[in-house]
């Protein structure tokens, strides 16, 4: 397991909402650009629908960025020539993880100061 260094994971913060529902799906596992429409859409109970053009423009953000790389095809899968397979890549597990610490300190800020102004 390689290691991340911690600066080069902070420079990824913060990540754009796209971007980060891109990686969330790829942790639960390798998956195809419509796999992760689909993924995204069914966890956000519809509430993000994803257009092809902005998950193909966020994923060559990531794949440029290193926190994602194409996979070959995995076995028993559509052998469709033109569907990319897509997998989360070590720093790309340490960035969302870090998100998702940086989103929840957020949140828990958030609260401390509205629970305190409204009474």
């Amino acid at each position: 397991r390689m290691r991340v260094d911690p600066s080069e994971v902070e420079a990824l913060l913060p990540l754009q909402p796209a971007e980060f529902h891109i990686l969330i799906a790829l942790s639960a596992g390798e998956a195809h650009g419509y796999g992760i429409i689909t993924d995204v859409e069914a966890r956000t109970s519809g509430a993000l629908r994803l257009s092809p053009g902005t998950l193909y423009r966020t994923i060559q953000r990531l794949l440029e960025e290193g926190l994602i790389d194409e996979r070959r095809t995995p076995a028993g899968a559509s052998n469709d020539p033109r569907r990319r397979y897509y997998g989360i890549t070590t720093i790309g597990t340490a960035v969302v993880h870090a998100e998702t610490r940086r989103l929840t300190e957020l949140v828990r800020l958030a609260k401390g100061v509205l629970r305190t102004s409204t009474g």
